[in-house]
């Protein structure tokens, strides 16, 4: 059997291997282990690797599949990873936190659960800023991710590790989590597919809570139909997440035909800002005009709240992990500090537990919520939520989707923006909106910087306007060969 090209093996074309038999699930899977450990060193894309276990279930997918009973799962023998915020029965889930090293959930979250009904094999745990926390994976409390286009640059965050780990062929798809961007904006520094799905689509039962009306959960790949392949498996109501809506789940990846003509595409003003690099401006703005040479109808438009999604955002992120943080005081999971009194091991517990950047967010969103200040703060941020939904509402009653850049940057180096936060929080300038109104996004490649990092095209949607997001980003991607570009320095 002929051994696959790892580096750009899509989910799509490993299901197809395994179905036509061109290589076993076994066989796949090892490979895969293979070059986790010769590549993810100079990486660090993993922070758990499940090499038993995974070939366990790749031997099982296997016997399933020689059996024949009927029409085999639609990901049976597919190795994927799964960004270490998800919570897994079978191996560790740490959230990038010293203060989860070593914990061992007691189920596994209902996302992962339909990739493993689906018939996947689960690589292992990849790297995430602590708690999903930053823009960078920098602040991982086990070491930065690099990215594989240059190992001097970080690969986005918080899903860097998932991002790096697709992008040099250490898994041909990866679930990340999107609070205000963590799916796209590693999407695009990486050159790869990351889909944001809108709020409710997926069920977030077993997501260890950052942000709970912000928080969603998405697939990180090589190509738009893998995205709506993974989609369509983990989508749909949960009853254990109470958010999930109870619509449908159509059948994306089979109903992309490509066609954008007469799709009204709106270009905003808001997002084309001074100070963003011009080549990312170039580069999204010569995707627009390939799009409209599609058929689409390019249409001006405005989201006039823009400006204040910042602001926003960073209020009511950090008051609710300042709530959803509570939680780990060292007696009932977790690492305990062991001190005399309850009231010092707390104290001591999170000063030793949580770095830097999740003690900043539990401070000021415990400011914001403090007595005094909630009105100020905190509920003025809901009220302006609620005018940046608004826009989104009105914008799409003008256009089907919008088309604009994923960053205003190409990925920085390593420890440029670490003692910066003002500057690292601009990263997700482009991406913060679509999660305080609930839409839905996508990133995808669409060129280059001269020094040759990928610039990410970022189209979003209204809420539930998945199908058409994604046909519109499969039309970019099949005319154009941007994704098909690996990374040089460890292809």
């Amino acid at each position: 059997m002929a051994a696959p090209d790892l580096t750009t093996l899509t989910v799509s074309a490993a299901r197809d291997g395994l179905r036509s038999g061109a290589w076993t699930s076994e066989e796949l899977t090892a490979g895969y282990l293979e070059r986790i450990r010769s590549v993810d060193p100079s990486v660090h894309a993993f922070l758990h690797v499940a090499d038993e276990l995974a070939l366990v279930k790749a031997v099982e997918a296997d016997r399933v599949r020689a059996e024949g009973h009927g029409e085999p799962p639609p990901l049976l023998g597919v190795p994927l990873a799964v960004k270490d915020v998800l919570s897994t029965q079978e191996m560790d889930t740490t959230c990038g936190s010293r203060i989860l090293k070593g914990y061992r959930p007691p189920f596994t979250a209902t996302a992962v659960e339909r990739l493993q009904a689906a018939g996947s094999v689960l690589l292992g745990k990849t790297n995430t800023d602590e708690f999903a926390m930053g823009s960078s994976t920098e602040n991982s409390g086990y070491g930065p991710t690099r990215n594989p286009w240059d190992l001097t640059r970080v690969p986005g965050g918080s899903s860097g590790g998932s991002a790096a780990a697709v992008a040099c062929g250490l898994a041909p798809g990866a679930l990340g989590t999107d609070t205000g961007g963590s799916v796209r904006q590693p999407a695009a520094f990486c050159g790869i597919v990351g889909l944001k799905p809108s709020y409710g689509r997926i069920s977030r039962y077993g997501l260890v809570a950052f942000g709970s009306s912000l928080d969603q959960i998405g697939p990180l790949c090589r190509s738009v139909e893998d995205a709506a392949l993974l989609l369509e498996v983990m989508a749909g109501r949960d009853p254990r997440d109470s958010t999930t809506v109870p619509e449908p789940v159509p059948a994306y990846s089979r109903d992309l035909d490509g066609d954008v003509s007469g799709l009204r595409l709106g270009v905003p003003e808001e997002y084309f800002i001074d100070g963003m690099q011009p080549e990312v401006e170039g580069r999204v703005r010569d995707a627009v005009e390939h799009m409209a040479g599609l058929g689409a109808e390019i249409v001006p438009v405005s989201l006039p709240h823009t400006d204040m999604a910042l602001p926003v955002y960073y209020l009511v992120v950090t008051a609710e992990a300042s709530a959803n943080l509570s939680r780990y005081d060292g007696v009932r999971f977790g690492h305990s500090a062991q001190a005399g009194s309850m009231t010092e091991n707390y104290r001591q517990t999170r000063a030793q537990g949580f770095g830097d950047e999740v003690k900043r967010r539990i401070m000021l969103g415990t400011y914001a919520l403090s007595v005094g200040y909630y009105d100020a703060y905190y509920l003025k941020a809901q009220q302006v939520r609620t005018l940046i939904k608004r826009d989104f509402d009105r914008v799409f009653r003008q256009v089907d989707l919008l088309i604009c850049p994923a960053t205003p940057t190409t990925a920085f180096e390593i420890g440029d923006r670490i003692d910066d936060p003002l500057s690292m929080y601009l990263a997700d300038v482009f991406t913060l909106s679509v999660n305080l109104a609930g839409v839905c996004g996508i990133s995808l490649p669409c060129g280059t910087d001269a020094a040759g990092l990928p610039v990410g095209l970022q189209l979003i949607g209204p809420h539930l306007g998945e199908q058409s997001l994604l046909n519109a980003a499969h039309a970019y991607e099949s005319t154009t060969d941007w994704h098909a570009r690996v990374p040089d320095p460890i292809a």
